[in-house]
C-alpha cells in the first residue's frame, strides 16, 4: 500500500477509485472485476496483523479472506461486505472518482457497499490491539460477485464454516436479520406470424400477453393481500419487461415479460412458492410461467445474542425488501445479519454517496460492538 489512509473517510474514498464493477450485463466501462480491490484489501487487512489471502472464485475476481488473532478454540465471528459494485453505465458523476462535496463522498459503491466495508476495516483497525481479546475470533472478507450470483459468499460458505456473520450493507445501521426473497419469473404468449394488413391470417402474441398480464396483476394483487409478515407485511411483484415482435409489420409470434417476485421466507421455506405459480398460471391461461431465478432466504432469529450486541451498539431490528449475502450464509446454517452505515436509497444511483458523517457513525457502531465481545 503506497500510502495508508489517516481516516475512514480516506479509506472510502481510495476504496471507491478502483474500480471493480461487476462485469455481468453492461457493465457500463471495461474496468470490470475485484482483483486490485481485493489486493488493496488484503495489503490494509496485513498492514494491521490480519493473516489475508486471495481466494480465486473466477478468473481475476477473487475473495479477500482474513482472520486476526488466531485461535481456534473461540467461535468465529466474520465481517463480510461484497467487493464489487453495478454497472456505471448512466451514472451523472466521475464513478472513480471519489469528490468530496458537502459533506459528501461520491462515486460508485459509495453507498454500496464501500462506504460500509471502510467503516468496518477503520473499526477493526481502531480496535487491532482488542481483537486477540475478544471472545470471538475475527475473520475479514471481501466477497466478489454479490451483484449478480453471490458466488463469492458461496464460495466463503463451502469454505469456511463461521458461527455469526455481519454483511455489510448500507442499512442506516439498522440491524438486518430477515429478507424477502427474489424470484424471477418469465411469462411467455405464442402466436402465428403473419403480415400486417392481414392481421386476422395471425395470431398476436403481444396483445395474448397483454390479456394475460392484466389478469396477473389483479389475482397476484388479490392472492399477495392475503399474506403478510409481522416485520416484511406483504410479498410483492413488478412487471420488469416486455419483448416482443420482430418487425411494426409483422403480427408477431413470440412475446414474453419477466416479472420479479419478491416473496416472504416462510413462503419459501414452506414451499408456497408453488402456490404462487399457481396463481399465476391460472391467471394466464394459454400462456408459458416459469421460474428461471431464485435468490436465498433470510431468516435470522432476532433474539440472537450477537443480534442484542449489535442493538446495544446503536442498531435498530428490521427486514428489508432487497436480498444479500448475509442469505447465503443463513441458508447454509449460520446466523447473519446485515448492517452498515449509508442509506440503501443511495445504491445503484446516478449521482451515488455517502454522507461522511455515516461513515464516522458507522466506525463508532462497529467500536462499539466489538468493545462489547471482550472477553470478562
Amino acid at each position: 500500500m503506497s500510502s495508508a489512509p489517516g481516516s475512514v473517510t480516506e479509506l472510502a474514498r481510495a476504496l471507491v477509485r478502483i474500480p471493480s464493477v461487476n462485469p455481468d450485463g453492461d457493465p457500463g466501462t471495461d474496468r470490470t472485476g475485484e482483483q486490485a480491490c481485493a489486493e488493496f484489501i488484503a495489503d490494509f487487512l496485513r498492514s494491521h496483523g490480519a493473516e489475508a489471502t486471495l481466494h480465486e472464485v473466477h478468473a481475476g475476481r477473487p475473495n479477500v479472506v482474513a482472520r486476526f488473532a488466531a485461535d481456534g478454540g473461540k467461535p468465529r465471528l466474520l465481517f463480510a461486505p461484497h467487493t464489487d459494485t453495478v454497472s456505471v453505465a448512466g451514472m451523472t458523476i466521475d464513478p472513480f472518482g471519489g469528490e468530496i462535496r458537502e459533506g459528501r463522498l461520491y462515486g460508485r459503491g459509495a453507498s454500496d457497499t464501500k462506504g460500509p466495508m471502510a467503516a468496518m476495516l477503520w473499526a477493526l483497525h481502531e480496535c487491532r490491539d482488542l481483537l486477540p481479546h475478544l471472545t470471538h475470533e475475527v475473520w475479514f472478507s471481501g466477497l466478489m460477485g454479490e451483484e449478480a450470483g453471490q458466488d463469492g459468499a458461496k464460495a466463503l460458505a463451502a469454505r469456511e464454516t463461521f458461527d455469526f456473520v455481519v454483511v455489510g450493507e448500507p442499512t442506516s445501521l439498522d440491524v438486518v436479520f430477515k429478507h424477502k426473497v427474489d424470484v424471477t419469473a418469465r411469462i411467455v404468449a405464442k402466436g402465428r406470424a403473419a403480415h400486417s394488413s392481414c392481421p386476422e391470417r395471425g395470431e398476436n402474441a403481444i396483445t395474448k400477453l397483454a390479456a394475460g398480464l392484466l389478469n396477473l396483476e389483479k389475482a397476484l394483487s388479490a392472492h399477495f393481500e392475503k399474506i403478510s409478515d409481522p416485520v416484511l407485511a406483504h410479498p410483492t411483484f413488478s412487471i420488469g419487461t416486455i419483448r416482443g415482435g420482430t418487425k411494426f409489420n409483422i403480427v408477431p409470434d413470440h412475446a414474453e415479460a419477466v416479472i420479479d417476485l419478491r416473496l416472504l421466507p416462510s413462503q419459501w421455506k414452506n414451499g408456497d412458492a408453488r402456490e404462487v405459480f399457481e396463481v399465476m398460471r391460472s391467471a394466464c391461461p394459454g400462456l408459458t410461467v416459469e421460474k428461471i431465478a431464485g435468490s436465498e432466504a433470510l431468516d435470522t432469529d432476532p433474539g440472537h445474542p450477537l443480534i442484542a450486541k449489535l442493538v446495544e451498539a446503536g442498531g435498530k431490528p428490521a427486514g428489508a425488501a432487497w436480498f444479500c449475502d448475509a442469505a447465503i450464509f443463513s441458508s447454509a446454517g449460520t446466523p447473519a445479519v446485515a448492517v452498515g452505515p449509508g442509506s440503501i436509497a443511495q445504491a445503484h444511483t446516478e449521482d451515488e454517496f455517502i454522507e461522511v458523517a455515516a461513515l464516522e457513525q458507522g466506525v463508532e457502531f462497529f467500536k462499539k460492538f466489538l468493545h462489547s465481545l471482550r472477553s470478562r
